[in-house]
């Protein structure tokens, strides 16, 4: 058996289907185009899917690859076994070979023995076979090609034998190449044999003999071509042509494990425990760093959520080895250092990606510092109580009010052996969003609109050469419904054969313009395409009828055109530029370009500094002050995503794409309408920046005729403050300056004022303290106080005491702020949290927090003395004493 390392073991298996005349084929992206059926990339066929199924059609017939994969949500999720199994992962490279109609069963079965075995060297006399049980034909070839005796060839069921890659798709027989690792990592048991759970029996290589598909309804039909599909795990292939005994020990992966031993001061085989959090925080340094390379963000949904809670469990398993600190960033160099042969682009990412991953980091730790240790501290209760299960409500506040994502809790509450109520959990949830659409945030629907798109319905748009045109209406729609005729007044949908009329589409929004007729004149307002092929324009009939087959005119609205055109360029000027001020990880996540503006959604982890904003408002009028050219064609989507155009992820493209070219700054796949020189946009101007989502931040910007708009008006309002301040334009930042200097002294002297008052009250309440089972307590009403204020003077009273309480009321604005503070040895026998939680309560309020601080309000002033009347029998009740009893008067 050869000793190959894991780059030497992709590159043979590579060379020699490139010998079988296999096109060899790049790794796709770990997000699947055009699948919404799979989050991730998670087998090397999904690149090939639609070719297997007969929709799509490649100039070769047999292929190659070594595909990134993700296997981490959905169907196919290896989540919570990574790190507990030595084979598992979430991020793994797949070798496999495929034919489209070409070669069958015996070409594959024939390549994978000699493979394995001529070229690998991996000795026969281990290697046993799995067949379907009614795949006759491949139990034969098993026999014929590998010489195989019928006891090393096993038959087994439709579960472990008949592959589909979902409930629906391509599916068929399939057979597997299994490796006897000898008894020694085994059961032991005396049946063990091949399709045992235990490691002995480890199956190296899969292959798919391709024959159906299977439709929605379970019926399974023959596929046009049959066609194969195998898949081989690098890394498992790799450790056992290494002779170790886990994934993580072969050197694509042992090289992570040993810089996690660096950062935690930890060895590996030292401690069971600690060996599953350097496995995983191994495995998932690698899927976290190829997918922010491939452009996912970490964010609440999609596959934005699934890389957070990989990040997060890595960040866990850290804090279990001892780290405090972020620590999986430094992880990064070392994923690159082992993947960038084959993977360059990891290495061009590489600074960004590292960035990228110390941002959440910091993100989380500061969201954990407190609530991973309340998690602990109430998985603990719920153990050691017997239950055995944490009720939903407090699950809820965890996940609520402290960060801690359910999912970590799950992972958290297994380790101790107690269970989630998650049905209560689920109840919560509900009962919050019932609560945030009672409160003002109301639910849209928008009425849709039935409409097919028969061949006679469909539109030709004619609007890139010309801006009017001659056209046929083919339907007309008045409240949804379809009409022979209208007349005016009326609001209708029209379709028509022909259009100038671009439809909203990619965040441009629709044209607007006229369209006329022999006796009549209507207004286009708006024009979309709720169904592919077909351009309905919503019109207000300004005069005369309209009639299905009548022959118009149509004019777009060419100022507003041009401006929309000069925000679309804009946009991809925008775009180019984030990317080079920002970094490569900036990807658009959803933008609106219409006539008086542009706002454009991207994928970055901070708030854009000062600088940032300037360097990109000025590289973008440097563009436009070139003048540059913009070269628009038309090519095949495969021609042009070579060429290096960028697509927008989420966006579903034809065989076809129009691609949009600013020389030396931008190429994109985009079917919206441009100016034909940047020159043409004028200027361009930042309004605003913001962020929209975790991970998602918002630009809004104008261009053109609308930014010198913008400027002018802006211009106005300085002049407009001077004006007020009496001053010139140019005097008007030191005015501001010395009105901000008087504010900040005439505030100083109020603080000190403030200050004096509260060291007054200080004492004549100090005078009036009660001492209750041996604890001083001192309460009293000082209005016109704020929370702040309130909590310093309750600071400067207990500073005075010898472990004691103060209890505090203040009424301001028809509001009541409650401070309760304890100190010494009081903080332990009575709880500030509690005790304000009681007072508040008499006063309509609510109250809560910690044993030596808490804080609450009240809706009613007029019951603050009544509660501070009660505040001596509240002490002595939650002190365990009797009420009555107390040393001194108290204040009324």
């Amino acid at each position: 058996m050869k000793r190959l390392s894991g780059d030497e073991i992709r590159c043979l298996f590579l060379e020699y289907f490139r010998r079988q005349d296999h096109r060899i084929v790049r790794s796709s992206s770990l997000i699947p185009q055009n699948d919404p059926t799979l989050l991730f990339t998670n087998a090397g066929m999904v690149q090939f899917k639609e070719v297997f199924t007969g929709k799509d059609e490649l100039p070769f017939r047999r292929a190659a690859s070594c595909q990134k994969c993700v296997r981490a949500g959905g169907k196919h999720n290896d989540l919570e076994n990574v790190g507990r199994t030595s084979r598992h992962h979430t991020f793994f490279e797949m070798l496999g070979n495929f034919s489209f109609g070409d070669y069958f069963k015996e070409k594959a079965i024939d390549y994978c023995w000699d493979l394995l075995v001529n070229e690998f060297g991996l000795p026969a006399e281990r290697l046993y076979a799995t067949v379907y049980e009614e795949d006759e034909e491949a139990f034969f070839l098993w026999q014929k090609l590998a010489g195989l005796p019928e006891e090393r060839i096993f038959r087994l069921g439709e579960k472990d034998n008949f592959w589909a890659m979902g409930d629906t798709g391509p599916c068929g027989p399939c057979s597997e190449i299994v490796i006897d690792q000898g008894e020694e990592v085994g059961c032991r048991s005396p049946e063990c044999r091949v399709g045992c759970n235990c490691d002995r029996f480890l199956e190296l290589w899969n292959l798919v003999f391709m024959q159906y598909e299977r439709s929605a309804d379970g019926r399974i039909r023959p596929l046009p071509r049959p066609s194969i599909d195998t898949g081989a795990g690098l890394e498992r292939l790799t450790a056992v042509l290494q002779g170790v005994k886990s994934n993580f020990e072969c050197d694509l992966l042992f090289p992570l494990i040993s810089r996690m031993e660096e950062l935690a001061d930890r060895r590996y085989g030292e401690d069971p425990v600690g060996d599953v959090s350097l496995r995983v925080i191994a495995d998932h340094a690698r899927a976290v760093t190829f997918l922010l390379a491939d452009g996912v963000m970490p964010s609440n949904e999609s596959r934005g959520y699934v890389l957070r809670r990989i990040l997060r469990r890595a960040l866990r398993h850290g804090m279990m080895l001892g780290l405090e600190r972020p620590f999986l960033y430094q992880m990064v160099g070392t994923v690159v250092d082992i993947m960038s042969g084959p993977y360059p682009e990891l290495e061009d990412k590489r600074e960004t990606i590292s960035r990228l991953t110390l941002h959440e980091e910091e993100r989380f730790m500061h969201t954990l510092r407190n609530g991973l240790p309340l998690a602990e501290e109430e998985l603990r209760e719920a153990r050691e109580s017997g239950k055995g299960i944490l009720p939903g409500d407090k699950v809820f506040r965890l996940y609520d009010t402290y960060g801690v994502p359910f999912d970590l809790l799950a992972e958290m509450a297994r380790e101790m052996g107690v269970s989630l109520d998650e049905e209560g959990f689920q109840r919560e949830m509900e009962e919050q969003r019932r609560r945030s659409r009672s409160s003002g945030h109301l639910e849209a629907t928008i009425p849709g609109l039935e409409l097919e798109a028969p061949a006679h319905a469909s539109s030709q748009f004619i609007g890139y050469e010309t801006l009017s045109g001659e056209g046929t209406v083919r339907a007309l729609l008045q409240d949804g419904k379809p009409v022979e005729e209208a007349e005016a007044p009326a609001e209708v949908e029209i379709v028509l054969d022909r259009t100038p009329f671009y439809a909203e589409s990619g965040g441009q929004v629709g044209d607007r313009g006229w369209i006329t007729w022999e006796g009549g004149k209507a207004e286009v307002l708006d024009t979309t395409s709720p169904v592919r092929g077909v351009t309905l324009h919503r019109c207000r009939i300004k005069r005369g009828k309209v009639r299905r087959e009548e022959k118009v005119s149509c004019q777009v609205d060419e100022e507003l055109r041009q401006s929309t055109a000069c925000h679309h360029t804009a946009t991809h000027i925008l775009h180019a530029v984030l990317r080079q001020v920002l970094g490569d990880h900036v990807r658009q996540s959803g933008s609106l370009v219409a006539p008086d503006r542009l706002r454009f959604d991207f994928s970055h982890f901070a708030p854009l500094q000062e600088r940032e904003l300037e360097r990109v408002e000025e590289l973008a009028n440097q563009h436009i002050r070139s003048n540059l050219t913009l070269q628009i064609e038309e090519r095949p989507l495969e021609e042009a995503l070579a060429s290096g155009a960028m697509a927008i992820f989420g966006e579903r493209y034809g065989e076809r794409v129009r691609v949009v070219t600013i020389p030396g700054v931008s190429k994109e796949l985009c079917g919206g309408t441009h100016v034909r020189a940047t020159g043409e946009l004028g200027l361009f101007k930042l309004v605003g920046e913001e962020g929209v989502a975790a991970g998602i931040r918002r630009i809004e910007a104008v261009a053109g005729r609308e930014g010198w708009r913008r400027i002018k008006e802006e211009e106005g309002l300085i002049q407009a403050a001077a004006d007020r301040l009496k001053a010139r334009p140019s005097e008007l930042l030191s005015r501001l300056d010395k009105l901000m200097q008087s504010l900040k002294d005439q505030e100083a002297a109020l603080n000190r004022m403030q200050e004096y008052i509260a060291l007054q009250k200080r004492e004549e309440l100090l005078r009036q303290k009660v001492v209750i089972e041996g604890i001083e307590v001192v309460w009293g009403r000082v209005d016109c106080l704020g929370p702040r204020e309130l909590r310093r003077l309750s600071d400067l009273i207990r500073d005075k005491m010898q472990g004691g309480a103060v209890v505090l009321a203040s009424s301001t604005d028809d509001r009541v702020h409650w401070v309760v503070s304890t100190s010494g040895s009081a903080a332990s026998r009575l709880h500030a949290g509690r005790l304000v939680r009681e007072v508040a309560e008499i006063t309509d309020g609510k109250g809560g927090g910690r044993a030596e601080l808490g804080e609450g309000s009240g809706r009613d002033p007029g019951k603050i003395d009544r509660a501070l009347t009660s505040v001596p029998a509240l002490v002595k009740r939650m002190l365990g004493g009797k009420e009555g009893d107390v040393d001194s008067g108290g204040i009324g």
